[in-house]
């Protein structure tokens, strides 16, 4: 079944800004669109197979890793939410999901 995919704005805004810092250090947008089609991708794999996730200590909540980059979500029966896509380089620290 396919679900809409639906972001919160927390994930939207961090991921925003991944992308962002990429354009900024890079000065090219080459690796920021390379990274935002990889994630796409996972994403809608994660649609298609939702459980491919591990589970977290979050009730409901998933995740899954794309080389250096996790993607927490949930699973609805209509919806699959983006909860966070977070760069494991990142001070973990910084890392609140709700």
């Amino acid at each position: 079944m396919v679900r809409r995919i639906v972001w919160t704005n927390k994930a939207d805004e961090i991921f925003t800004s991944i992308l962002e810092f990429y354009i900024e250090r890079n000065g090219s947008k080459t690796y920021c669109r390379k990274l935002n089609k990889e994630i796409s991708e996972i994403i809608g794999l994660i649609n298609k197979h939702p459980f491919l996730g591990t589970k977290t200590d979050i009730e409901n909540l998933r995740v899954i890793i794309k080389g250096d980059y996790k993607i927490f979500y949930e699973v609805l029966s209509k919806e699959l939410i983006i909860h966070l896509v977070w760069d494991c380089r990142q001070n973990p620290d910084d890392l609140k999901i709700n």
